[in-house]
């Protein structure tokens, strides 16, 4: 279930009948917490999309670019080193097909939950997460953002058109340094068929119904600022 549409749901039904049967305490909470879930679950969706007038909103979106090089430089170095193909020319028997997921399942992915921490916090909704705990409210992010990013790479790796132009670039008489670049040209290609759509899909089904808890704790303390404001006028 949408936390935010639920938690939103439920103010605007505290503020209507409030209103309808004149108690002004609970119009108080009710106006209060609809103010704080909804200002949440506007910065939860600037995060995602571009809003006319709204400076930082689309901010994931616009660092487009830096993720898929963050994504580029992790599989160049976990990856594709001159050890592992070296290691892959020389192994005796190989199959025609390129079985990546054993090594992507082995790669510590946390550097690039880091990056996209960084990103965040470092956007303008960085001081609004310092309210709910800052960098520690998007930890439980971390694990789905992990499994989600594996089994991404595990399955562009075992396209049919990838493997192709690794075999075709791998079984070129080269030297270690060419196959390796030639390689992160196919890297390179492959990442450019991303667009920014499909990035933002990918990221936002990770992470959106875990910041959904942002919309309903802002309706929790804006209820209770509401409560307090509601009390001192008596």
């Amino acid at each position: 279930m949408n936390k935010s549409v639920i938690t939103n749901g439920l103010a605007i039904i505290i503020v209507v009948l409030a209103y309808i049967f004149g108690h002004q305490l609970v119009l108080s909470i009710g106006l209060f917490a609809l103010s704080g879930a909804l200002t949440n679950w506007l910065a939860i969706h600037m995060l995602f999309e571009k809003v006319p007038g709204l400076y930082g909103s689309g901010v994931i979106p616009a660092r487009f670019e830096d993720f898929k090089l963050a994504i580029k430089d992790l599989m160049m170095s976990q990856f594709f080193t001159s050890e592992n193909i070296d290691r892959f020319l020389q192994s005796p028997g190989k199959e025609s097909d390129f079985h990546l997921a054993p090594v992507i399942e082995k790669v510590d992915l946390s550097p690039s939950f880091d990056t996209l921490v960084k990103v965040i916090m470092e956007s303008s909704f960085g001081s609004m997460l310092g309210m709910f705990g800052g960098q520690d409210a998007l930890t439980p992010l971390k694990e789905p953002f992990i499994v989600n990013m594996k089994m991404s790479l595990i399955k562009m790796t075992k396209e049919e058109t990838f493997q192709q132009l690794l075999r075709d670039e791998i079984e070129q008489p080269d030297v270690m340094s060419e196959i390796r670049q030639q390689i992160e040209d196919i890297v390179e290609k492959r990442l450019n068929e991303l667009t920014p759509q499909l990035v933002k899909e990918i990221i936002q089904q990770m992470i959106k119904k875990h910041l959904g808890w942002l919309v309903v704790w802002g309706g929790v303390f804006g209820g209770l600022i509401g409560l307090l404001a509601g009390l001192m006028q008596f």
